[in-house]
């Protein structure tokens, strides 16, 4: 894997920010011709710093306008029970990621659903599927930031 330089990062910059921009448009921004500018992103994608590329959609107007967190403790810290855990929350579409934690909490799920109601159904069939010491769920009451985007800055010195 090569090193990547500024002109790598300004690509991924634009690219976080619009994954449609056409190449045309993304090369005079980062002082490149086309056809250079393009095996950049190739040579990115290959190496996986872009990871996919995709549409952020309006979760209120597909109907999942609620955002809840739930926290999870366990008593069973066991491989088993991990895979477990994970495989049930592979197959459950509401939630949107799955985070393991250090501290008082184990686990950290986030999901976007329709109601409270849609919520319990998940719920239900989480814990029909695998045990948990503890379960508490937060709703969001407003989303103040969210990005898909992450900082470059901490990439390294160029």
């Amino acid at each position: 894997m090569e090193k990547l330089d500024k002109t790598d990062l300004k690509i991924l910059s634009l690219l976080q920010q619009n994954a449609a921009l056409p190449v045309a448009e993304i090369a005079p921004q980062v002082n490149l011709s086309v056809t250079p500018c393009w095996r950049r992103i190739q040579r990115l994608e290959r190496e996986g710093y872009i990871r996919n590329r995709v549409a952020l959609l309006d979760h209120n107007k597909l109907n999942v306008g609620v955002t809840v967190f739930v926290a999870i403790k366990t008593r069973d810290h066991s491989i088993e029970w991990l895979e477990k855990f994970r495989n049930t929350v592979q197959q459950i579409p509401e939630i949107l990621s799955m985070y393991r934690l250090s501290g008082s909490v184990d686990y950290l799920l986030h999901l976007v659903l329709p109601d409270i109601a849609a919520y319990d159904k998940v719920y239900k069939q989480l814990i029909a599927e695998v045990s948990f010491q503890e379960v508490s769920s937060m709703f969001s009451m407003e989303e103040m930031k969210a990005t898909t985007a992450i900082p470059l800055n901490y990439y390294g010195p160029l």
